[in-house]
């Protein structure tokens, strides 16, 4: 466990930072950051995408945009399979159990796979920051990350990789099937 200049863990520099920057200051970085205008890839047929999200959300609009900073702010955290601190790393769904419950005091399931019921469909034309994104083979989800906006995701890629930011117009991302969710 490496400590920072300031002396702190990585858990604990990544919460001062969330917490000392403020909501302004992260604003204006991810402007910049995700300024990128893009639509998403297109939804999976059967998960449910399709629907219309009209229902009462778990979160509110404040908690998504404090799970978006908080998600960014964890990009370069190494990937660890089974990982789900900033310490010991992150795998995807590692990732989105502690950004949740960091940021929002909420606790989603803890697999890919049951993260797919996991609050409602979203259309790709109504996604905001905080929403969940699935990728599937078939009709399991085989990968998530968390929406931040401009077409945009944080995830925990694999083995070896880093926490990072993937922009959905990828070639790459663009050929996977999608799917979103608000918890």
């Amino acid at each position: 466990m490496g400590t920072c200049v300031t002396g702190l863990n990585r858990q604990e520099f990544s919460m001062y930072l969330f917490r000392i920057i403020g909501l302004a200051s992260l604003v204006m970085m991810l402007t910049l950051v995700l300024s990128a205008c893009s639509t998403a890839p297109s939804a999976v047929p059967g998960s449910g995408a399709s629907e219309t999200f009209e229902g009462p959300s778990r979160i509110s609009q404040k908690q998504a945009e404090d799970i978006t900073f908080y998600a960014v702010a964890l990009v370069g955290t190494p990937y660890r399979y089974g990982g789900n601190t900033p310490d010991a790393g992150f795998d995807c769904s590692g990732l989105i159990g502690h950004v949740y419950e960091a940021a929002a005091g909420v606790a989603p399931p803890r697999t890919v796979s049951m993260l797919k019921a996991w609050g409602q469909p979203v259309l790709r034309a109504n996604i905001r920051t905080g929403d969940l994104v699935l990728f599937f083979q078939g009709i399991e989800p085989t990968h998530a990350g968390i929406y931040v906006g401009g077409g945009r995701f944080v995830h925990a890629p694999s083995t070896g990789g880093k926490v990072r930011l993937d922009n959905l117009n990828s070639r790459y991302w663009m050929a996977q099937e999608v799917a979103f969710r608000r918890p």
